[in-house]
């Protein structure tokens, strides 16, 4: 189990995931999480799902934190910052996971001497299964590297990154589960129109995407591979296949990811 104690600057959803992964994973003792939001039901939220105290006070949390994150919306890291400036001692380390605001940006707002990581976390989160890229600012050593990987690990995968990347991150993970429950629908609807019950047929869809994920993880595969193992000549899923290709599914997944990643490039200027 870690020593360190872990705070969050907001008590939302993803604070409330990380938290409560950290604490399920036997990562972090409960009585050492401490997350500060202005908003009761929130704190009421964090202090139940990870047994963590609360308060409303940023200040508080960061003078007790060896690990800060910063859950934050965007538009609300500056005011942040200004609260914090001067009071995060060079012994902390300060995770942002505020989408589109770069380390640059949080050296600038937080002061040159912080040790920083950048994270991209997507909503899987909240059921453990993440998938998160992170960026290490210029002060950040290799052992917090593992350290933000470790805690990361308790609710999915995470990959170190240059903060290059990190907006690929965003545009295939951070967007990508949106993309995949369109897929979810349009595969229920599917069976829907062949003569499904709508319970069964969203069911039926969501559990195969959940396996075939799964499949992908577990056995390391290409998923081309696997995709094969389950085409068989002159069959139902190369039939199916071609219908999808001349639908144009590959190239517009494609396009989705790189448009979503230029959208976040655009948000952080």
């Amino acid at each position: 189990m870690l020593k360190q104690r872990i705070g969050f600057i907001g008590a939302g959803q993803m604070a409330t995931a990380l938290g409560q992964g950290f604490v399920k994973a036997g990562l972090v003792a409960a009585e050492n999480l401490l997350a500060a939001d202005p908003l009761s039901g929130a704190r009421q939220r964090f202090a139940q799902v990870t047994g963590g105290r609360t308060t409303q006070d940023n200040t508080e949390v960061a003078a007790a934190s060896d690990v800060l994150f910063l859950a934050v919306k965007p538009q609300q890291m500056a005011e942040v910052a200004a609260q914090l400036r001067g009071k995060i001692t060079a012994e902390k380390l300060v995770v942002s996971i505020a989408a589109g605001i770069r380390l640059a940006a949080l050296a600038e707002q937080l002061g040159a001497a912080v040790r920083l990581v950048r994270v991209m976390p997507n909503t899987p989160c909240l059921v453990g299964q993440g998938a998160c890229g992170f960026c290490l600012g210029q002060r950040a050593t290799a052992e917090d590297a593992e350290l933000v990987r470790e805690l990361l690990g308790a609710v999915g995968l995470a990959f170190c990154v240059d903060e290059k990347l990190l907006d690929a991150v965003t545009g295939l993970s951070g967007s990508g589960p949106a993309f995949v429950y369109l897929m979810i629908e349009a595969l229920s609807d599917g069976g829907v129109r062949m003569g499904l019950p709508r319970n069964i047929a969203a069911a039926l869809a969501a559990q195969t995407v959940r396996g075939a994920a799964e499949m992908v993880v577990r056995t390391g595969e290409h998923p081309g591979v696997l995709k094969d193992r389950v085409t068989s000549p002159g069959g139902t899923t190369i039939a199916g296949l071609q219908a999808l290709e001349s639908g144009g599914l590959r190239a517009a997944l494609m396009a989705a990811v790189e448009t979503a990643t230029r959208r976040s490039v655009e948000l952080g200027k």
